[in-house]
């Protein structure tokens, strides 16, 4: 089966088609079919994933998998949340390139982190995925997966790895930051993981899939 992804990341195309290698799903992106990036006007992870691949599906006309995720963070009532990848006001440079500018991007982002949980104990947060399909974009019984990896927030980073929140997010029964952690290893137990293991036993039970 050929599914769009609503992405336009390759690193997502290849985790993503990696986790869902098992049903053997032709995964392309969004971006490779012209289509352009969705909206993402909503408060939950999951209504950005709906609307994600809603739009992927109607432009292209195909089954859609679109995911949304992002950290909460218990003591900051969930925050960043669906605004993760944007937390802190940022002005990127016209000329910078685009991986440039996510990397200043994140950085600005951890730093906003760490001075809102300045003096704040409680450092609980996880890393959540939500995970949609849908054979249309009419398709009435969306299928639906969500995934939580727990951890804390540390004060200051660690590990040279990953991206985002990666260097300051640490899990506890690894003993160690997702920046730290083998990238075997990080696939093996991330939220997006937990989530693309619930969505394919839904896959193969409701649509069929071997």
């Amino acid at each position: 089966m050929r599914i769009v992804l609503a992405s336009n990341n390759a690193k997502k195309l290849a985790e993503l088609g990696g986790l869902f290698a098992p049903l053997r799903l032709e995964l392309v992106t969004q971006g490779s079919l012209g289509v352009s990036e969705a909206e993402e006007p909503h408060i939950t992870f999951i209504e950005n994933a709906l609307a994600k691949a809603r739009h992927a599906a109607h432009a292209t006309g195909l089954p859609a998998l679109a995911d949304d995720s992002g950290l909460c963070v218990d003591a900051l009532g969930g925050a960043p949340g669906v605004q993760s990848a944007v937390y802190a006001p940022f002005m990127p440079d016209p000329g910078q390139e685009r991986e440039a500018h996510r990397r200043a991007q994140d950085a600005a982002n951890n730093t906003l982190l760490l001075q809102r949980l300045a003096g704040v104990a409680d450092r609980r947060a996880s890393f959540v995925c939500a995970l949609v399909a849908l054979r249309t974009a009419g398709d009435p019984e969306p299928l639906i997966a969500f995934g939580r990896w727990e951890g804390e927030i540390l004060a200051e980073p660690q590990g040279d790895g990953g991206f985002g929140y990666d260097p300051l997010m640490f899990i506890p029964a690894l003993g160690s930051t997702v920046a730290a952690l083998p990238a075997a290893t990080k696939s093996a137990h991330s939220h997006r993981a937990i989530a693309a293991a619930q969505l394919l036993g839904l896959m193969r039970s409701a649509w069929h899939l071997a």
